[in-house]
């Protein structure tokens, strides 16, 4: 896929430094984004590059057909959802992830 920026660059996940979960949460504003709507977050963002892992990289708008909440009222809120998501569709590159998807942890 032709991503709108390198998602290893400057934009990107900052030089393979920052994956996954990291690299979606820097989109977002703390202060001045909430309430946050899903679909609003998702146009803007949607095409952008998430890199997962050392080799994997998909699209904010693959992650987030996971995301059942179409609101968030806080930054937590928002964490929760995606990592939630994240972590039952596969995206969560975590060894032990799974054992919080059913809530044993």
């Amino acid at each position: 896929m032709d991503w709108p920026h390198d998602p290893d660059g400057e934009e990107g996940s900052e030089g393979r430094r920052k994956y996954g979960h990291a690299v979606i949460a820097k989109k977002v504003d703390e202060e001045s984004d909430f309430p946050l709507d899903r679909d609003e977050f998702v146009e803007e963002y949607g095409d952008d590059p998430v890199r997962l892992d050392y080799d994997r990289v998909v699209s904010l708008r693959e992650i987030f057909e996971g995301v059942e909440q179409s609101e968030f009222e806080d930054f937590v809120d928002f964490h929760k959802a995606v990592g939630r998501a994240m972590r039952e569709n596969g995206y969560w590159f975590y060894e032990g992830a799974d054992q919080f998807v059913d809530g044993e942890a």
